[in-house]
């Protein structure tokens, strides 16, 4: 395997493979998504999707994982109920977020790219890169869906999920190079 490889290039190559995999990424990123603690104090509910992204983004590379979110994204919007709660359709506080993700996806891809998923830190600053992609797109839309500013916008929207995050974003660090050591990949 060359230094330009992800996960998802250790399968036999092909056009079927690759939207397999496109598919599929969607598909873990809306189940994922249903696994939520909805907050009281805030419109945006906490959810693995941000998780999905991470792993979908690092495992299918820049361009599967952008297209497996932008499929996502654009089968939410056409009614199917995955986005986080089983909502579906762009009329949520915490779309922006879910925007959020095919730009998150692209880039933990890339980094993944560059060997980014070999070892846990690089892996661990990718998927912290990547998440602050996901608030870059859901801030905004969260201002303009509510009406507030970005102090509010922040409080809302970033603080409570810091933690949360910041463990999935630990979780996926240890998952992708754990599964480069499986595949029998060397880190180097």
């Amino acid at each position: 395997m060359t230094a330009t490889t992800v996960l998802a290039d250790s399968l036999p190559a092909g056009l079927v493979r690759d939207a397999s995999l496109v598919v599929g990424g969607a598909v873990v990123t809306g189940v994922l998504s249903q696994v939520v603690v909805p907050l009281p104090f805030t419109p945006v509910p906490l959810s693995l999707g941000t998780f999905a992204v991470l792993l979908v983004g690092a495992s299918l590379g820049p361009l599967r994982g952008t297209l497996s979110l932008a499929l996502y994204v654009l089968a939410g919007m056409g009614g199917v109920p995955w986005f986080a709660e089983q909502t579906a359709g762009w009329h949520t506080a915490s779309f922006g977020y879910v925007l959020g993700y095919v730009l998150a996806a692209g880039l933990v891809g890339a980094l993944a790219r560059h060997r980014a998923d070999r070892r846990p830190l690089p892996m661990l600053a990718a998927a912290l890169l990547a998440t602050t992609a996901v608030y870059a797109g859901g801030v905004p839309w969260l201002m303009v869906s509510l009406g507030v500013g970005l102090g509010e916008a922040l409080v809302l929207g970033v603080l409570p999920f810091l933690l949360g995050d910041a463990l999935k974003a630990a979780a996926a660090a240890g998952l992708l190079p754990a599964a480069w050591r499986l595949l029998g990949r060397s880190a180097h």
